[in-house]
């Protein structure tokens, strides 16, 4: 699998792929097949999407590591790139379509519906994950400096888990299925921070001579 998944044709059909949910939601609304209002269906439709890539993003590494197929690494940058993508085009429809580019309303909607600003504050935290997700900008930043500002994802998700469940007026299935994701996913991390900390941890001092060489920590995995 991990050589499959290293192949130069692998990328373009994951790419292709990520964009299955856009082409079926425009032939949904191009057959009528999108509801009572097909504006609403088409917003959260593409809210959903773009709330479940940022999941997908978030899975990469622990599917890395469990699975032990490194090539799967390959694409994380795609996908979050896919989930800030979708999130745009969700705003937009929302402005757009919804609002008629109407910005003291989109102003009150903000102010007056919390999961709007909730949504809103997701949104603009993502900007700059996506505008420093090249190769260049990571080097202008520096590793520590961008690994800190990609961080923000952790703040990111839970914001769209909760605005997508204040959203829903009925049905909580979705929402709380996203929810127990998320958990699962950030568990993860928090355990296996733990672990990395443990493993790093300089050994205690042993009883041999002080002149006595003492192992380095090893680095982490």
């Amino acid at each position: 699998m991990d050589a499959l998944l290293r192949r130069r044709w692998a990328k373009p059909v994951i790419f292709a792929l990520c964009l299955l949910p856009l082409a079926w939601l425009g032939w949904r609304g191009a057959t009528f097949g999108l509801g009572a209002n097909p504006i609403e269906a088409l917003i959260r439709g593409l809210g959903d999407w773009a709330l479940r890539f940022v999941l997908i993003a978030l899975a990469v590494t622990p599917l890395r590591q469990i699975t032990g197929i490194a090539a799967i690494g390959r694409f994380r940058r795609m996908l979050g790139l896919f989930a800030f993508f979708y999130v745009t085009m969700h705003l937009l429809s929302y402005i757009g379509l919804d609002q008629f580019f109407d910005w003291s309303a989109i102003g009150r909607e903000i102010v007056k519906r919390r999961y709007i600003t909730i949504g809103m504050t997701a949104a603009v935290l993502l900007i700059p994950l996506a505008v420093t997700s090249t190769d260049t900008m990571m080097r202008r930043l520096g590793g520590r400096r961008w690994r800190g500002l990609h961080r923000l994802v952790y703040v990111i998700a839970p914001l769209g888990v909760t605005h997508h469940w204040m959203m829903v007026k009925a049905d909580i299935t979705e929402p709380a299925l996203h929810a127990l994701i998320l958990s699962l996913l950030l568990g993860w991390r928090m355990v296996a921070a733990r672990k990395g900390k443990r493993h790093n941890r300089p050994s205690a001092p042993s009883e041999s001579p002080p002149c006595a060489a003492s192992s380095s920590p090893s680095s982490r995995s």
